[in-house]
């Protein structure tokens, strides 16, 4: 039975003598990486690489004249020829000991591999593309002597000794050639695949100036190259170990068709990541320019057209007003309202806008343009777009392709799913980035829409007014009479009856009524369905719009009313439009239910005091913290959300709810 000591011995053994073909990236990475020391030493690899690709470039079309007939004239080699550093010093010493670590050895991909990392041993000290660049170059030393003493022995007595003395008429005389043309052809082709992958390396390695953040398809590409350097140097030695086999004349022949099948995916592969990283990089480039124009005073238009279209798009909007097609110059020194989001938009949110637009048709220094962002257009989405187009009045862009800005607008003003507003002046600096919620929460109140706008609609309206003073004329008659209004609902129909009842007992109480204490009562659940809807996205659009600024007692009633969207039942007291106090359905329906109890202190009191006093005893014995549930607006809340019923931080859950029309009974939430 083998010890311990000799099975390890024998699985190092395997480990190293195993042969490439079967080994993975991982199992090579491992394998070379211990051969590469970072250090500072530096040549001119650029001038180096342009020898190189002039020297094999030429060499590999000697070969194509001579094998295959072909005619490349030497006006066209001498247009793509490149120009090396007047003064490029070359590392000859270097290139001969690579030289040297490849030549004479017999066929196999195990002597192959062994040979590689020998060469990466003697390289450690180089970056990846300049050990891949190194051994190319040895190479070509080599491979473009031949072929030129080749070319030259017929007519040159001294290159007709030299060819003698490197056996180039037993690979280069018609007989030989014919002999071995297959082979010749094979290996030609994989010295011209080689050249393009290190050429593709070393163009990768010139990009890793660039920040990965804004390139991240350069960091997987990178982290690559030292494996695709390792296939770039053995398919070289495998190359160098085939001509000494065809000029040795030698029984063994080196198998080049499982490098050439791996050097072409490489290639293919670089190819795709280089085309990937550009795109990127041309990206990123994009977003810096457009990033500064929005910072820099410029023509609303010129931002306008920068952000929106792709280079020679057709620049027009359609004019839903008037049903024709007009130049984008109509936004010209305007104050400009960018409409962003999907063909989802819903009735009820274009309706918000209206009045904006109402306003700007007396006022030409106002446009608004709807962007509409569709990732891939369909023949079904065009109509659905068409059709959107018919419920609108303003300005939209009918471009059917992508929004060259969309990147930008996804991540620097975080649109998603819901419509944005962005405000714009005349000189195209953003005034509000997302004004949709405000515009919801205040209408016309807070135009012209900016931060500042929205800073002094915080301090001069309060949120009441504006979320329920329009759902209905009594409501706005009771607010302007400064009256108690208890607006209340839930999703329990019984709850909603149970306080109804109680309720009404106590408005109708002839000792309130005797103290000139006036209670109004409005069932939200009990109106049509848009005014409901309207009900909670005006509630949603204000805690948006306050979580947004500054999280203060205000925006802890919003946050609390909004807790209450899918509660069994909840009640609002307000006074005018200032709240008295809001609550789950437990502890207002036993407020309201046990007046009795606490009507004495009502009269002796202000009622106000007296019904919050009772309703907090309620919640010190029965409390019961918020579940809030937000729509999808990323990038616009902070990591954390203080509760507004006690100190703790809130834990953060996501709900996903199923909304498929008239399939209520499916509609699970998780």
């Amino acid at each position: 039975m083998a010890t311990k000591h000799s099975l390890m011995t024998i699985l190092h053994k395997n480990v190293q003598t195993q042969s490439p073909l079967t080994m993975s990236d991982e199992q090579i990475l491992e394998q070379i990486y211990s051969t590469h020391v970072h250090s500072d030493t530096k040549f001119d690899v650029q001038s180096l690489f342009t020898l190189v690709d002039n020297t094999l470039k030429r060499s590999t079309s000697i070969v194509d004249n001579v094998v295959q007939g072909s005619k490349t004239s030497t006006v066209e080699l001498h247009a793509e020829d490149k120009n090396a550093e007047p003064n490029f010093n070359s590392p000859l010493c270097t290139l001969k000991q690579i030289s040297h670590e490849m030549s004479c050895k017999p066929p196999g991909e195990e002597i192959a591999h062994k040979t590689t990392v020998a060469i990466l041993n003697k390289l450690s000290n180089y970056e990846w593309d300049a050990k891949a660049v190194l051994t190319l170059a040895s190479f070509a030393l080599e491979y473009g002597e031949f072929w030129l003493l080749a070319q030259q022995q017929p007519t040159d007595l001294l290159a007709k000794s030299v060819a003698v003395l490197k056996r180039v008429p037993l690979l280069a005389r018609p007989a030989a050639v014919q002999k071995h043309r297959e082979a010749i052809i094979e290996l030609n082709n994989l010295v011209k695949t080689t050249l393009q992958v290190i050429e593709l390396i070393f163009a990768l390695e010139k990009l890793t100036s660039y920040d990965t953040k804004d390139v991240p398809a350069l960091l997987p590409a990178i982290e690559q190259i030292p494996v695709d350097v390792y296939w770039s140097i053995i398919t070289v030695v495998a190359i160098v170990t085939q001509i000494d086999c065809l000029t040795t004349q030698s029984e063994h022949k080196q198998e080049l068709s499982y490098y050439g099948q791996k050097i072409n995916i490489i290639l293919s592969k670089l190819r795709k990541q280089i085309t990937l990283c550009n795109l990127q990089i041309e990206e990123a480039e994009y977003i810096r320019k457009l990033r500064k124009l929005f910072q820099t005073p410029v023509e609303i238009m010129e931002v306008f057209r920068f952000l929106i279209f792709p280079k020679d798009a057709p620049q027009q909007l359609f004019d839903c007003a008037t049903k024709t097609t007009v130049d984008i110059s109509v936004i010209k020194r305007k104050n400009v309202y960018l409409i962003i989001s999907t063909l989802d938009i819903t009735d009820e949110e274009i309706s918000v806008l209206r009045p904006v637009y109402d306003y700007t048709k007396s006022h030409d220094q106002y446009k608004i343009v709807w962007i509409p962002v569709v990732e891939t257009w369909t023949e079904q989405l065009r109509k659905k777009f068409e059709a959107l187009m018919t419920k609108m009045p303003w300005l939209v862009v009918t471009h059917f392709g992508s929004i060259a800005g969309y990147k930008y607008i996804r991540e620097e003003w975080h649109f998603k799913k819901r419509p944005l507003v962005v405000t714009l002046n005349p000189q195209g600096k953003v005034l509000h980035s997302d004004a949709f919620d405000l515009i919801h929460a205040y209408g016309m109140k807070a135009f012209p829409f900016t931060i500042a706008d929205q800073e002094r609609i915080d301090r001069e309206i309060h949120w009441v007014s504006s979320v329920v003073g329009d759902v209905h004329p009594a409501v706005t008659a009771w607010i302007q009479q400064h009256k108690y209004i208890f607006f209340y609902g839930g999703k329990d129909r019984e709850w909603i009856e149970q306080f109804t009842k109680y309720a009404t007992i106590l408005v109708n109480d002839a000792t309130l009524k005797s103290a000139n204490i006036s209670i109004e009562l409005f069932c939200v659940e009990k109106q049509d369905k848009s005014l409901l809807s309207r009900f909670w996205s005006g509630i949603e659009s204000m805690f948006i719009t306050k979580y947004h600024r500054t999280v203060d007692a205000v925006t802890q009633e919003v946050q609390r009313m909004l807790s209450y969207k899918n509660e069994t039942g909840w009640a609002l007291l307000t006074k005018g439009s200032s709240v008295v106090l809001s609550g789950h359905g437990n502890t207002v329906l036993k407020t309201v239910a046990e007046f009795e109890k606490w009507k004495e202190i009502a009269i002796g009191k202000e009622f106000e005091f007296s019904i919050k006093e009772y309703h907090e005893k309620i919640v010190r014995t029965t409390h019961r913290c918020s579940h809030l549930e937000i729509p999808n607006v990323a990038g616009k809340f902070p990591e954390t959300i203080k509760c507004p019923d006690c100190p703790n931080t809130m834990e953060i859950y996501i709900s996903y709810k199923c909304c498929h029309n008239g399939n209520t009974a499916n509609n699970d939430k998780h």
